[in-house]
Protein backbone atom coordinates (compact mmCIF):
# COMPACT_ATOMS: atom_id res chain seq x y z
CA UNK A 1 0.00 0.00 0.00
CA UNK A 2 1.36 3.65 -0.89
CA UNK A 3 2.18 5.83 1.69
CA UNK A 4 0.52 9.59 1.46
CA UNK A 5 3.24 11.25 0.33
CA UNK A 6 4.33 8.64 -2.32
CA UNK A 7 0.78 9.19 -3.40
CA UNK A 8 1.36 12.90 -3.73
CA UNK A 9 4.79 12.11 -5.38
CA UNK A 10 3.01 9.64 -8.06
CA UNK A 11 0.51 12.54 -8.87
CA UNK A 12 3.52 14.99 -9.97
CA UNK A 13 5.48 12.67 -11.74
CA UNK A 14 4.44 13.20 -15.92
CA UNK A 15 6.28 11.48 -18.33
CA UNK A 16 4.68 13.84 -21.06
CA UNK A 17 6.15 16.76 -19.31
CA UNK A 18 10.09 18.08 -21.01
CA UNK A 19 11.90 17.78 -17.67
CA UNK A 20 13.30 14.40 -17.00
CA UNK A 21 11.86 11.99 -14.96
CA UNK A 22 14.85 11.55 -12.71
CA UNK A 23 14.88 15.66 -12.20
CA UNK A 24 10.80 15.27 -11.49
CA UNK A 25 11.34 12.83 -8.92
CA UNK A 26 13.93 14.84 -7.13
CA UNK A 27 12.13 18.39 -7.33
CA UNK A 28 9.40 16.42 -5.86
CA UNK A 29 11.13 14.88 -2.73
CA UNK A 30 12.66 18.29 -1.89
CA UNK A 31 9.47 19.71 -1.96
CA UNK A 32 8.48 16.91 0.17
CA UNK A 33 11.13 17.42 2.78
CA UNK A 34 10.54 21.44 2.47
CA UNK A 35 7.10 20.80 3.63
CA UNK A 36 7.22 18.30 6.23
CA UNK A 37 5.38 15.77 4.68
CA UNK A 38 9.55 13.65 4.90
CA UNK A 39 11.18 14.64 7.72
CA UNK A 40 14.67 14.24 9.13
CA UNK A 41 15.53 10.79 9.39
CA UNK A 42 12.57 8.93 7.75
CA UNK A 43 13.61 5.90 5.72
CA UNK A 44 12.28 5.98 2.21
CA UNK A 45 11.21 2.98 -0.08
CA UNK A 46 14.30 0.61 -1.93
CA UNK A 47 14.81 1.97 -5.39
CA UNK A 48 12.66 -0.86 -6.81
CA UNK A 49 9.62 -0.58 -4.48
CA UNK A 50 9.36 3.18 -5.38
CA UNK A 51 10.26 2.96 -9.17
CA UNK A 52 7.39 0.07 -9.15
CA UNK A 53 4.88 2.41 -7.28
CA UNK A 54 5.61 5.09 -10.02
CA UNK A 55 5.87 3.00 -13.12
CA UNK A 56 9.14 4.40 -14.15
CA UNK A 57 12.63 2.01 -14.96
CA UNK A 58 14.74 1.46 -11.38
CA UNK A 59 17.71 3.13 -13.01
CA UNK A 60 16.02 6.26 -12.65
CA UNK A 61 14.90 6.48 -8.70
CA UNK A 62 18.74 5.12 -8.61
CA UNK A 63 19.76 8.09 -10.69
CA UNK A 64 18.05 10.48 -8.66
CA UNK A 65 18.29 9.02 -5.10
CA UNK A 66 22.29 9.41 -5.85
CA UNK A 67 22.14 12.61 -6.73
CA UNK A 68 19.70 13.72 -3.90
CA UNK A 69 22.76 11.87 -1.68
CA UNK A 70 25.34 13.66 -3.16
CA UNK A 71 23.71 17.21 -2.64
CA UNK A 72 23.37 16.20 1.26
CA UNK A 73 19.66 15.80 1.19
CA UNK A 74 19.37 11.83 1.77
CA UNK A 75 21.93 9.83 3.40
CA UNK A 76 22.77 6.17 3.68
CA UNK A 77 23.12 3.65 6.89
CA UNK A 78 24.51 0.77 5.58
CA UNK A 79 22.20 -1.90 5.19
CA UNK A 80 18.90 -0.03 6.48
CA UNK A 81 18.42 1.83 3.51
CA UNK A 82 18.00 5.60 2.44
CA UNK A 83 16.63 8.33 4.48
CA UNK A 84 16.20 11.74 4.42
CA UNK A 85 19.61 13.32 6.26
CA UNK A 86 19.55 13.48 9.96
CA UNK A 87 21.46 17.16 9.34
CA UNK A 88 18.44 18.96 7.68
CA UNK A 89 15.86 20.59 10.39
CA UNK A 90 12.92 18.37 11.62
CA UNK A 91 9.87 20.85 11.15
CA UNK A 92 9.32 22.20 7.98
CA UNK A 93 9.59 25.87 7.06
CA UNK A 94 6.34 27.48 8.26
CA UNK A 95 6.68 29.46 5.57
CA UNK A 96 6.43 26.40 3.46
CA UNK A 97 3.34 25.50 0.93
CA UNK A 98 1.85 21.96 2.01
CA UNK A 99 0.35 22.17 -1.76
CA UNK A 100 1.85 19.55 -3.83
CA UNK A 101 4.19 20.83 -6.68
CA UNK A 102 6.06 23.81 -7.75
CA UNK A 103 4.40 26.78 -9.22
CA UNK A 104 6.59 29.34 -10.85
CA UNK A 105 4.35 32.20 -11.09
CA UNK A 106 3.95 32.08 -7.00
CA UNK A 107 5.81 34.92 -5.84
CA UNK A 108 6.78 35.40 -2.11
CA UNK A 109 8.92 38.24 -1.79
CA UNK A 110 8.60 41.75 -3.15
CA UNK A 111 10.09 42.84 -6.18
CA UNK A 112 9.52 45.48 -8.90
CA UNK A 113 6.58 45.16 -11.39
CA UNK A 114 7.20 45.73 -14.51
CA UNK A 115 5.08 48.44 -16.40
CA UNK A 116 1.48 48.00 -17.97
CA UNK A 117 2.73 48.81 -21.93
CA UNK A 118 6.07 47.42 -22.33
CA UNK A 119 8.71 49.45 -23.82
CA UNK A 120 9.35 47.24 -26.50
CA UNK A 121 7.16 47.09 -29.78
CA UNK A 122 4.54 44.69 -29.38
CA UNK A 123 5.14 41.14 -30.86
CA UNK A 124 3.69 38.40 -32.96
CA UNK A 125 2.16 38.50 -36.21
CA UNK A 126 1.68 41.38 -38.67
CA UNK A 127 3.97 44.34 -40.26
CA UNK A 128 5.81 46.09 -38.25
CA UNK A 129 6.12 49.50 -38.45
CA UNK A 130 9.52 50.51 -36.23
CA UNK A 131 10.71 53.49 -35.06
CA UNK A 132 13.88 53.99 -37.06
CA UNK A 133 15.40 50.94 -37.57
CA UNK A 134 17.90 49.76 -40.14
CA UNK A 135 17.12 46.95 -43.01
CA UNK A 136 19.57 44.30 -41.90
CA UNK A 137 19.43 42.42 -45.10
CA UNK A 138 21.55 44.78 -46.62
CA UNK A 139 24.63 43.90 -44.13
CA UNK A 140 26.22 41.19 -46.22
CA UNK A 141 26.30 38.36 -43.67
CA UNK A 142 29.74 36.69 -45.17
CA UNK A 143 31.47 39.69 -44.11
CA UNK A 144 30.08 39.77 -40.81
CA UNK A 145 31.08 35.84 -40.55
CA UNK A 146 34.43 36.76 -42.03
CA UNK A 147 34.98 39.48 -39.33
CA UNK A 148 33.84 37.20 -36.69
CA UNK A 149 36.66 34.55 -37.76
CA UNK A 150 39.38 37.00 -37.78
CA UNK A 151 38.55 38.31 -34.66
CA UNK A 152 38.80 34.96 -32.97
CA UNK A 153 41.67 33.96 -34.40
CA UNK A 154 43.40 37.00 -33.22
CA UNK A 155 42.11 36.97 -29.96
CA UNK A 156 43.18 32.94 -29.79
CA UNK A 157 46.89 33.81 -30.70
CA UNK A 158 47.33 36.85 -28.41
CA UNK A 159 45.39 35.40 -25.70
CA UNK A 160 42.50 37.94 -25.24
CA UNK A 161 39.69 35.17 -24.78
CA UNK A 162 40.01 35.83 -21.04
CA UNK A 163 38.12 38.81 -18.91
CA UNK A 164 39.30 42.34 -20.57
CA UNK A 165 38.94 45.75 -19.76
CA UNK A 166 35.40 47.30 -18.71
CA UNK A 167 35.84 49.86 -21.21
CA UNK A 168 35.63 47.39 -24.13
CA UNK A 169 37.63 46.17 -26.46
CA UNK A 170 41.03 48.71 -27.61
CA UNK A 171 40.91 48.06 -30.59
CA UNK A 172 37.40 49.11 -31.27
CA UNK A 173 37.94 52.15 -28.66
CA UNK A 174 40.74 53.35 -31.23
CA UNK A 175 38.76 53.22 -34.39
CA UNK A 176 35.67 54.70 -32.43
CA UNK A 177 37.91 57.52 -31.29
CA UNK A 178 39.31 57.89 -34.75
CA UNK A 179 35.98 58.34 -36.57
CA UNK A 180 34.58 61.26 -33.92
CA UNK A 181 37.79 62.72 -34.42
CA UNK A 182 37.80 62.76 -37.69
CA UNK A 183 33.74 62.78 -38.73
CA UNK A 184 32.15 64.71 -35.80
CA UNK A 185 34.76 66.89 -33.87
CA UNK A 186 35.05 65.62 -31.31
CA UNK A 187 39.01 66.07 -29.64
CA UNK A 188 38.94 62.51 -28.08
CA UNK A 189 41.00 59.42 -27.82
CA UNK A 190 41.17 55.67 -26.64
CA UNK A 191 40.81 57.10 -22.97
CA UNK A 192 37.62 59.09 -23.63
CA UNK A 193 35.46 56.33 -25.26
CA UNK A 194 33.90 53.11 -23.71
CA UNK A 195 32.16 50.61 -25.65
CA UNK A 196 28.16 49.54 -24.49
CA UNK A 197 25.64 47.01 -25.44
CA UNK A 198 23.79 49.94 -27.45
CA UNK A 199 23.02 53.32 -26.68
CA UNK A 200 20.16 52.39 -24.04
CA UNK A 201 23.07 50.62 -22.08
CA UNK A 202 25.21 54.24 -22.05
CA UNK A 203 22.12 55.81 -21.12
CA UNK A 204 21.52 53.70 -18.27
CA UNK A 205 25.19 53.97 -17.45
CA UNK A 206 25.53 57.22 -17.77
CA UNK A 207 22.68 58.21 -15.48
CA UNK A 208 23.88 55.72 -12.81
CA UNK A 209 26.93 58.38 -12.67
CA UNK A 210 25.46 61.31 -12.50
CA UNK A 211 22.03 61.09 -10.22
CA UNK A 212 20.51 59.92 -7.49
CA UNK A 213 17.54 59.59 -5.89
CA UNK A 214 15.42 62.62 -6.22
CA UNK A 215 17.35 64.58 -8.61
CA UNK A 216 15.88 66.02 -11.74
CA UNK A 217 16.22 65.35 -14.98
CA UNK A 218 14.96 67.73 -18.11
CA UNK A 219 13.68 65.80 -20.96
CA UNK A 220 11.60 67.21 -23.73
CA UNK A 221 7.57 66.88 -23.68
CA UNK A 222 7.88 64.66 -26.78
CA UNK A 223 10.85 62.12 -26.13
CA UNK A 224 12.25 58.60 -25.96
CA UNK A 225 10.28 56.41 -23.42
CA UNK A 226 13.27 54.23 -22.72
CA UNK A 227 15.15 57.59 -21.39
CA UNK A 228 12.23 58.14 -19.23
CA UNK A 229 12.03 54.90 -17.60
CA UNK A 230 15.60 54.81 -16.95
CA UNK A 231 15.37 57.92 -15.17
CA UNK A 232 12.78 57.02 -13.01
CA UNK A 233 14.41 53.29 -12.58
CA UNK A 234 17.08 55.10 -10.58
CA UNK A 235 14.86 57.02 -8.61
CA UNK A 236 15.19 59.90 -10.78
CA UNK A 237 12.86 62.89 -11.19
CA UNK A 238 11.78 63.44 -14.82
CA UNK A 239 10.47 67.20 -15.97
CA UNK A 240 9.30 67.63 -19.18
CA UNK A 241 10.13 70.70 -20.87
CA UNK A 242 8.56 72.12 -24.14
CA UNK A 243 9.38 71.30 -27.88
CA UNK A 244 8.58 72.87 -31.51
CA UNK A 245 10.14 73.21 -34.90
CA UNK A 246 13.37 74.63 -33.62
CA UNK A 247 13.88 72.04 -31.02
CA UNK A 248 13.82 72.26 -27.04
CA UNK A 249 12.01 75.48 -25.29
CA UNK A 250 15.10 77.16 -24.10
CA UNK A 251 13.32 79.56 -22.06
CA UNK A 252 11.33 76.98 -20.38
CA UNK A 253 14.62 75.03 -19.87
CA UNK A 254 15.86 77.99 -17.72
CA UNK A 255 13.34 78.47 -15.85
CA UNK A 256 13.00 74.92 -14.56
CA UNK A 257 17.14 75.10 -13.67
CA UNK A 258 15.96 78.19 -11.77
CA UNK A 259 13.43 75.98 -9.90
CA UNK A 260 15.04 72.80 -9.28
CA UNK A 261 18.45 70.77 -8.58
CA UNK A 262 18.35 69.82 -11.79
CA UNK A 263 21.44 67.38 -12.85
CA UNK A 264 20.91 66.89 -16.46
CA UNK A 265 19.39 67.46 -19.65
CA UNK A 266 18.76 64.70 -22.07
CA UNK A 267 19.01 65.24 -25.49
CA UNK A 268 18.49 63.61 -28.82
CA UNK A 269 19.71 67.39 -30.87
CA UNK A 270 20.92 65.90 -34.41
CA UNK A 271 17.23 64.16 -35.01
CA UNK A 272 15.35 64.65 -32.36
CA UNK A 273 13.50 61.55 -31.25
CA UNK A 274 10.60 61.51 -32.43
CA UNK A 275 9.74 64.51 -34.30
CA UNK A 276 12.98 64.32 -36.49
CA UNK A 277 13.82 68.28 -36.00
CA UNK A 278 17.27 69.44 -35.64
CA UNK A 279 18.18 72.08 -32.64
CA UNK A 280 19.24 74.60 -34.36
CA UNK A 281 22.84 76.03 -33.48
CA UNK A 282 21.82 79.27 -31.62
CA UNK A 283 19.81 77.00 -29.19
CA UNK A 284 22.18 74.69 -28.60
CA UNK A 285 24.85 77.72 -27.45
CA UNK A 286 22.14 78.80 -25.60
CA UNK A 287 21.58 75.59 -23.65
CA UNK A 288 25.24 74.78 -22.93
CA UNK A 289 25.19 78.23 -21.38
CA UNK A 290 22.66 77.32 -18.93
CA UNK A 291 24.58 74.18 -18.73
CA UNK A 292 27.61 75.87 -17.47
CA UNK A 293 25.95 78.50 -15.70
CA UNK A 294 23.98 75.39 -13.44
CA UNK A 295 26.20 72.37 -13.13
CA UNK A 296 24.42 70.63 -15.17
CA UNK A 297 25.17 67.72 -17.93
CA UNK A 298 23.87 67.08 -21.05
CA UNK A 299 23.58 63.75 -22.56
CA UNK A 300 23.68 64.43 -26.10
CA UNK A 301 22.17 60.94 -27.67
CA UNK A 302 23.10 61.12 -31.45
CA UNK A 303 21.53 57.57 -32.07
CA UNK A 304 21.51 57.76 -36.37
CA UNK A 305 24.31 60.68 -37.13
CA UNK A 306 24.98 58.81 -40.15
CA UNK A 307 21.89 58.98 -42.26
CA UNK A 308 21.64 63.03 -43.11
CA UNK A 309 20.14 63.44 -46.42
CA UNK A 310 19.50 66.71 -46.43
CA UNK A 311 23.20 69.34 -46.63
CA UNK A 312 25.84 68.57 -44.18
CA UNK A 313 25.32 66.96 -40.55
CA UNK A 314 25.00 69.50 -37.79
CA UNK A 315 28.08 68.51 -35.67
CA UNK A 316 27.66 67.31 -32.07
CA UNK A 317 27.39 69.36 -28.94
CA UNK A 318 30.41 67.30 -27.98
CA UNK A 319 32.16 68.46 -31.05
CA UNK A 320 32.36 71.91 -29.00
CA UNK A 321 31.60 71.58 -25.18
CA UNK A 322 33.10 68.04 -24.45
CA UNK A 323 33.72 69.04 -20.63
CA UNK A 324 29.87 69.54 -20.32
CA UNK A 325 28.23 67.06 -23.08
CA UNK A 326 28.11 62.87 -22.49
CA UNK A 327 28.07 61.78 -25.83
CA UNK A 328 25.90 58.48 -26.93
CA UNK A 329 26.26 56.98 -30.46
CA UNK A 330 25.78 53.59 -31.55
CA UNK A 331 26.51 50.88 -34.41
CA UNK A 332 22.62 49.66 -34.36
CA UNK A 333 21.77 51.68 -37.11
CA UNK A 334 24.68 51.37 -38.72
CA UNK A 335 25.34 47.80 -39.17
CA UNK A 336 22.65 45.45 -36.81
CA UNK A 337 20.49 46.23 -33.94
CA UNK A 338 21.56 42.54 -33.17
CA UNK A 339 24.96 43.54 -32.58
CA UNK A 340 24.62 45.54 -29.42
CA UNK A 341 27.47 47.81 -29.80
CA UNK A 342 27.18 51.67 -28.37
CA UNK A 343 29.61 53.55 -27.31
CA UNK A 344 30.68 56.68 -24.98
CA UNK A 345 32.42 60.01 -25.03
CA UNK A 346 33.23 61.95 -22.53
CA UNK A 347 36.22 63.34 -20.33
CA UNK A 348 38.24 60.38 -18.64
CA UNK A 349 36.89 60.79 -15.20
CA UNK A 350 34.12 60.26 -15.97
CA UNK A 351 34.70 57.56 -18.41
CA UNK A 352 36.67 55.62 -15.91
CA UNK A 353 33.62 56.08 -13.73
CA UNK A 354 31.02 54.50 -16.15
CA UNK A 355 33.78 51.73 -16.35
CA UNK A 356 33.42 50.92 -12.61
CA UNK A 357 29.63 50.48 -13.55
CA UNK A 358 30.15 48.31 -16.23
CA UNK A 359 32.49 46.12 -13.71
CA UNK A 360 29.71 45.56 -11.40
CA UNK A 361 27.38 44.78 -14.00
CA UNK A 362 28.54 43.31 -16.70
CA UNK A 363 32.26 42.59 -15.90
CA UNK A 364 33.41 43.60 -19.39
CA UNK A 365 32.23 44.16 -23.03
CA UNK A 366 32.03 41.04 -25.54
CA UNK A 367 35.04 41.07 -26.58
CA UNK A 368 34.92 38.81 -29.98
CA UNK A 369 31.92 40.89 -31.56
CA UNK A 370 33.81 44.34 -30.59
CA UNK A 371 36.83 43.09 -32.19
CA UNK A 372 35.06 41.87 -35.39
CA UNK A 373 33.22 45.35 -35.61
CA UNK A 374 36.72 46.97 -35.14
CA UNK A 375 38.01 44.73 -38.40
CA UNK A 376 34.73 45.65 -40.93
CA UNK A 377 35.45 49.75 -39.88
CA UNK A 378 39.65 48.81 -40.51
CA UNK A 379 38.97 47.13 -43.45
CA UNK A 380 36.76 49.66 -44.94
CA UNK A 381 33.91 47.14 -44.68
CA UNK A 382 31.77 49.81 -42.86
CA UNK A 383 32.24 52.42 -44.85
CA UNK A 384 31.18 50.68 -48.21
CA UNK A 385 28.04 49.53 -46.49
CA UNK A 386 27.21 53.03 -44.90
CA UNK A 387 27.45 54.63 -48.56
CA UNK A 388 25.13 51.57 -50.12
CA UNK A 389 22.80 51.91 -46.48
CA UNK A 390 22.53 55.72 -47.22
CA UNK A 391 21.20 55.45 -50.72
CA UNK A 392 19.17 52.36 -50.57
CA UNK A 393 17.25 54.77 -47.38
CA UNK A 394 17.12 57.78 -49.21
CA UNK A 395 15.37 56.19 -51.71
CA UNK A 396 13.11 54.78 -49.63
CA UNK A 397 12.57 58.11 -47.88
CA UNK A 398 11.63 59.68 -50.91
CA UNK A 399 9.00 56.76 -51.76
CA UNK A 400 7.55 56.51 -48.70
CA UNK A 401 6.97 60.24 -48.51
CA UNK A 402 5.29 59.49 -51.87
CA UNK A 403 2.96 56.77 -50.42
CA UNK A 404 2.09 58.72 -47.02
CA UNK A 405 1.20 61.56 -49.98
CA UNK A 406 -1.16 59.16 -52.00
CA UNK A 407 -2.73 57.14 -49.40
CA UNK A 408 -3.25 59.51 -46.22
CA UNK A 409 -2.90 63.15 -47.42
CA UNK A 410 -5.58 64.18 -46.64
CA UNK A 411 -5.69 62.75 -43.46
CA UNK A 412 -2.43 64.06 -41.62
CA UNK A 413 0.83 66.16 -41.46
CA UNK A 414 4.30 65.76 -41.83
CA UNK A 415 7.51 66.84 -42.74
CA UNK A 416 10.40 65.24 -45.23
CA UNK A 417 12.55 64.52 -42.91
CA UNK A 418 16.13 66.24 -43.30
CA UNK A 419 17.87 63.14 -41.58
CA UNK A 420 17.32 59.70 -39.66
CA UNK A 421 14.98 56.82 -40.68
CA UNK A 422 11.79 57.47 -39.30
CA UNK A 423 9.05 59.90 -40.24
CA UNK A 424 6.73 62.07 -37.61
CA UNK A 425 2.91 61.79 -38.78
CA UNK A 426 0.21 64.58 -36.71
CA UNK A 427 -3.37 63.32 -37.26
CA UNK A 428 -6.42 65.63 -37.45
CA UNK A 429 -8.72 62.88 -35.86
CA UNK A 430 -8.22 61.07 -32.36
CA UNK A 431 -4.91 58.44 -32.89
CA UNK A 432 -6.45 55.91 -30.19
CA UNK A 433 -9.52 55.03 -32.24
CA UNK A 434 -6.96 54.92 -35.39
CA UNK A 435 -4.52 53.40 -33.83
CA UNK A 436 -7.00 50.26 -32.44
CA UNK A 437 -8.21 49.93 -36.00
CA UNK A 438 -4.43 49.94 -36.92
CA UNK A 439 -3.78 46.73 -34.65
CA UNK A 440 -6.83 44.77 -36.00
CA UNK A 441 -5.50 45.47 -39.61
CA UNK A 442 -2.15 43.71 -38.66
CA UNK A 443 0.03 46.46 -38.18
CA UNK A 444 2.25 46.66 -35.32
CA UNK A 445 3.75 50.02 -33.59
CA UNK A 446 4.82 51.81 -30.73
CA UNK A 447 1.65 53.85 -29.19
CA UNK A 448 2.42 57.28 -29.46
CA UNK A 449 1.54 57.65 -26.24
CA UNK A 450 4.72 56.20 -25.69
CA UNK A 451 6.38 59.15 -26.92
CA UNK A 452 4.37 61.69 -24.65
CA UNK A 453 6.60 63.06 -21.31
CA UNK A 454 3.33 64.57 -20.74
CA UNK A 455 -0.16 64.60 -21.33
CA UNK A 456 -0.20 67.94 -23.11
CA UNK A 457 2.26 67.36 -25.68
CA UNK A 458 1.30 66.83 -29.52
CA UNK A 459 0.05 63.66 -30.30
CA UNK A 460 1.21 61.93 -33.68
CA UNK A 461 2.93 58.50 -34.85
CA UNK A 462 6.42 58.15 -35.96
CA UNK A 463 6.91 55.46 -38.91
CA UNK A 464 10.04 53.99 -39.62
CA UNK A 465 10.75 53.50 -43.50
CA UNK A 466 14.49 52.19 -43.96
CA UNK A 467 13.59 48.50 -42.88
CA UNK A 468 10.82 48.07 -45.26
CA UNK A 469 11.02 47.88 -49.04
CA UNK A 470 8.49 49.70 -51.25
CA UNK A 471 6.44 46.64 -51.69
CA UNK A 472 6.80 46.30 -47.29
CA UNK A 473 6.07 50.27 -47.27
CA UNK A 474 2.80 50.35 -49.58
CA UNK A 475 0.92 47.24 -47.51
CA UNK A 476 1.64 48.87 -44.15
CA UNK A 477 0.70 52.44 -45.06
CA UNK A 478 -2.36 50.98 -47.20
CA UNK A 479 -3.66 49.22 -44.22
CA UNK A 480 -2.80 52.23 -41.80
CA UNK A 481 -4.94 54.57 -44.46
CA UNK A 482 -7.95 52.04 -44.30
CA UNK A 483 -7.63 52.31 -40.49
CA UNK A 484 -7.55 56.14 -40.48
CA UNK A 485 -10.29 56.67 -43.01
CA UNK A 486 -12.76 53.85 -41.40
CA UNK A 487 -13.20 56.45 -38.68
Amino acid sequence: MLRPWQVTLSERIDPERGTPIYMQIIHALIRDIETGRLTSGTFLPSSRELAGALGVNRKTVVLAYEDLIAQGWLSTEGTRGTMVSRSLPSSPSPQASAEPGMKLDQIHYRFAEPPERALALPGGKGIKLDEGAPDGRLFPADQLARAYRSAISRASRANRLQYRDPRGSEGLREQVAEMLRSQRGLPVSMENICITRGSQNGLFLALQVLIEPGDTVIVEELTYEPAVAAIRALGGKVIPVGLDEEGIDVAEVEECCRRHAVRAIFLTPHHQFPTTVALRPERRLQILDLARQFGVAIIEDDYDHEFHFQSQPLLPMAGYAPGQVIYLGSMSKLLLPALRIGYMAAPKKVIDAIAHRVSLTDGMGNTVTEDAAAELIRNGEVRRHARKAWRVYSERRESFARLLHEHLGEHCQFAVPDGGLAFWLRFSGDLDPIEARAREQGLRFASHRSFMARETAAKGMRLGFASLNEAEAERAIAALATATKAG
